[in-house]
């Protein structure tokens, strides 16, 4: 029975991965290449781990294991943030079907910065606008 749940979840961190490769190649830009990558060869990876750790069945390989996935877990959404964040600076074209573009309003092309809107902002960057409550405007 075990050798069945380690050949699952082994067959299935492998479909992940190949998901993940296919993503890689199939859609339009970076950041949506960034999401397929991360999401599933991240899945893929602890669903590996998973196998590996269920078939040996030993403490030190389950903690190993288990220490591999949590640096997964932690590593790979900061590394595809700052990839994403490196190709958007980089000036990667985005896909034409894409809806939202929140950094574009606080991206300055010339000087490579990024301004959250709460500090002084070069007259080439817009801040957004902050809606001041007064004090008659109660809810």
């Amino acid at each position: 029975m075990s050798e069945l749940i380690v050949a699952i979840l082994l067959l299935t961190g492998a479909s992940f991965m190949i998901l993940a490769s296919v993503g890689i190649l199939r859609l339009p830009d970076l950041p949506t290449r960034m999401h397929a990558s991360t999401k599933a060869g991240a899945m893929g990876a602890m669903m590996t781990m998973a196998g590996v750790a269920m078939h040996f069945g030993d403490v030190v390989v389950f903690t190993r294991a288990f220490a591999i996935v949590i640096f997964i877990l932690i590593t790979a959404p900061i590394a595809a943030h700052v990839i994403g964040r490196a190709g958007y600076f980089l000036g990667t074209p985005l896909w034409e079907g894409t809806v939202k573009d929140e950094l574009k309003d606080n991206y300055d092309e010339k000087t490579h910065s990024l301004y959250s809107g709460f500090e002084p902002a070069p007259e080439s960057v817009i801040p957004p606008t902050h809606k001041k409550r007064d004090e008659d405007d109660e809810i």
